[in-house]
């Protein structure tokens, strides 16, 4: 693979996950409630499913996911009715003023969950990478070694991006101590997280 080759495509990786999404606010709800120490399982947590995602994608998901109105359609309303669910919980979510955040909330494996959950059930992304990747690839060179070098660079780049959000969110966090804060800050983020739901489930495949 040439620099030509892998350049163009690491940019439009790092433009598009810089974008803020559901998987962001996942992040930015996390380190704001809970401090640095559960951003970081977090970002753990995207980086997986990024990888999840990306990996079902190049073995052929993307294809029949494209193909199948039906498959399609299954995987688009899981993956929202889950974004609904965790905007209704955050928005729900009760106000800590303390340091300690409350133990039900803590579970390292359930923010894990949460946090893989959200960036793997995501049928647009796995059909998106099926019609992106594929527009870097030379095909006079070995097509795997390519395909695994740009799933680490955009694996490695989407978690860079959610742990400088974390970071960012688990500074702010100190300044954030008034309930009335923490409130418009839940219910944005749960708000945002609803919205992509929906949006997630009335989503168009578009046409071929």
């Amino acid at each position: 693979m040439t620099l030509a080759n892998w350049l163009p495509f690491a940019i439009a990786s790092a433009i598009l996950v810089a974008i803020p999404g559901p998987t962001v606010l996942l992040v930015v709800s996390y380190a704001l409630g809970h401090g640095r120490r559960y951003a970081m399982v977090t970002t753990a947590g995207v980086a997986l499913g990024d990888l999840t995602s990306m990996t079902l994608s190049m073995l052929g998901l993307g294809v029949i996911l494209a193909a199948s109105a039906a498959m399609f359609t299954a995987l688009k309303w899981v993956g929202a009715a889950y974004l609904i669910y965790l905007g209704i919980k955050l928005w729900r979510a009760p106000i800590n003023t303390g340091d300690t955040p409350a133990a039900d909330e803590t579970r390292t494996s359930r923010i894990f969950a949460h946090a893989y959950a959200v960036t793997a059930l995501n049928p647009k992304s796995i059909v998106f990478f099926v019609a992106f990747v594929p527009q870097f690839i030379d095909p006079h060179n070995a097509p795997v070694l390519q395909i695994v070098v740009f799933e680490a660079t955009f694996v490695l780049l989407a978690t860079a991006n959610a742990f400088g959000y974390a970071l960012l969110a688990s500074a702010a966090r100190r300044a954030v101590r008034k309930p009335g804060v923490q409130r418009a800050v839940n219910r944005t983020g749960g708000g945002l997280l609803m919205a992509a739901g929906v949006f997630a489930a009335t989503w168009k495949k578009a046409a071929a």
